[in-house]
Protein backbone atom coordinates (compact mmCIF):
# COMPACT_ATOMS: atom_id res chain seq x y z
CA UNK A 1 0.00 0.00 0.00
CA UNK A 2 1.39 3.39 -0.98
CA UNK A 3 1.31 6.30 1.46
CA UNK A 4 0.00 9.34 -0.45
CA UNK A 5 0.58 11.74 2.43
CA UNK A 6 2.75 14.64 1.33
CA UNK A 7 4.05 15.16 4.84
CA UNK A 8 3.31 16.34 8.33
CA UNK A 9 4.09 20.01 8.67
CA UNK A 10 4.70 21.87 11.91
CA UNK A 11 3.47 25.45 11.71
CA UNK A 12 4.69 28.16 14.04
CA UNK A 13 1.47 30.10 14.58
CA UNK A 14 1.03 32.89 17.15
CA UNK A 15 -0.79 31.47 20.16
CA UNK A 16 -3.54 34.05 19.76
CA UNK A 17 -4.47 32.55 16.37
CA UNK A 18 -3.49 28.90 16.81
CA UNK A 19 -6.83 27.64 18.14
CA UNK A 20 -8.88 29.53 15.56
CA UNK A 21 -6.76 28.05 12.76
CA UNK A 22 -6.89 24.59 14.36
CA UNK A 23 -10.71 24.67 14.60
CA UNK A 24 -11.05 25.89 11.00
CA UNK A 25 -8.82 23.05 9.79
CA UNK A 26 -10.99 20.61 11.76
CA UNK A 27 -14.07 22.01 9.97
CA UNK A 28 -12.28 21.35 6.68
CA UNK A 29 -11.58 17.75 7.82
CA UNK A 30 -7.80 18.33 7.76
CA UNK A 31 -5.94 16.36 10.44
CA UNK A 32 -4.12 18.67 12.81
CA UNK A 33 -3.07 18.82 16.44
CA UNK A 34 -1.78 21.40 18.87
CA UNK A 35 1.59 20.45 20.35
CA UNK A 36 2.76 21.22 23.91
CA UNK A 37 5.40 23.64 22.58
CA UNK A 38 2.65 25.85 21.12
CA UNK A 39 3.10 24.81 17.49
CA UNK A 40 0.43 23.33 15.24
CA UNK A 41 1.05 20.02 13.42
CA UNK A 42 -0.88 19.58 10.18
CA UNK A 43 -1.07 16.46 8.01
CA UNK A 44 -0.97 17.35 4.31
CA UNK A 45 -2.43 14.51 2.22
CA UNK A 46 -2.71 16.16 -1.18
CA UNK A 47 -2.36 19.40 -3.10
CA UNK A 48 -5.93 20.51 -2.37
CA UNK A 49 -5.30 20.23 1.38
CA UNK A 50 -2.06 22.19 0.99
CA UNK A 51 -3.99 24.99 -0.73
CA UNK A 52 -6.72 24.93 1.94
CA UNK A 53 -4.12 25.08 4.72
CA UNK A 54 -2.33 28.00 3.09
CA UNK A 55 -5.62 29.81 2.54
CA UNK A 56 -6.71 29.25 6.14
CA UNK A 57 -3.43 30.50 7.58
CA UNK A 58 -3.51 33.54 5.29
CA UNK A 59 -7.09 34.31 6.35
CA UNK A 60 -5.96 34.75 9.95
CA UNK A 61 -2.40 36.07 9.59
CA UNK A 62 -2.14 38.12 6.39
CA UNK A 63 -2.63 41.85 6.37
CA UNK A 64 -5.54 43.38 4.48
CA UNK A 65 -3.10 44.60 1.81
CA UNK A 66 -1.66 41.08 1.33
CA UNK A 67 -5.15 39.60 1.00
CA UNK A 68 -6.19 42.19 -1.60
CA UNK A 69 -2.97 41.61 -3.57
CA UNK A 70 -3.53 37.84 -3.49
CA UNK A 71 -7.14 38.20 -4.65
CA UNK A 72 -6.13 40.54 -7.48
CA UNK A 73 -3.50 38.03 -8.66
CA UNK A 74 -6.13 35.28 -8.63
CA UNK A 75 -8.48 37.40 -10.75
CA UNK A 76 -5.65 38.28 -13.15
CA UNK A 77 -4.75 34.64 -13.76
CA UNK A 78 -8.39 33.56 -14.09
CA UNK A 79 -8.92 36.18 -16.85
CA UNK A 80 -6.11 34.61 -18.91
CA UNK A 81 -7.96 31.30 -19.28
Amino acid sequence: MTNNTLDDQVLQIPLSDRWRIYYRLQELKIKSSCLPDGSLRVQVNNLLEAILIRSTVMQFLASRHELIDWLERCWYYSDEC
